[in-house]
């Protein structure tokens, strides 16, 4: 079993920056797709950013595309979530998530996750 931990949240001011940090342990991911999702609230979960295993392929949700950017340092067993030109709208609890073996295709899918962080509070100020 993999353990996550997400760090880098906080507040900060619209069209400002923050880089989210999963920390993983128990288990390399190296191997693994991985990514991002957010749940503001009262709304439902929603995908931001994955990164296939090989770290060549990456996914953006529409609303992220072009001003976040989704990495990974398997050295670390460490996957980032650098954010920019944050707006109001980007406040959310954001989860790191462990996701399929081997894959280098997008899913978006929770239920393709099987381990979760913590999460991380990520606030903007307009």
């Amino acid at each position: 079993q993999v353990q996550l931990v997400e760090s880098g949240g906080g507040l900060v001011q619209a069209g400002g920056s923050l880089r989210l940090s999963c920390a993983a342990s128990g288990r390399t991911v190296s191997t693994y797709y991985m990514a991002w999702f957010r749940q503001a609230p009262g709304r439902e979960r929603s995908f931001v950013a994955g990164i296939g295993w090989t770290g060549s392929s990456t996914y953006y949700g529409d609303s992220v595309k072009g001003r976040f950017t989704i990495s990974r340092d398997d050295a670390k067993n460490t996957v980032y979530l650098q954010m920019n030109s944050l707006n109001f709208e980007d406040t959310a609890v954001y989860y790191c998530a462990c996701g399929p073996k081997w894959r280098t295709t997008a899913t978006t899918a929770g239920g393709d996750f099987h381990s979760w962080g913590q999460g991380t509070q990520v606030t903007v100020s307009s």
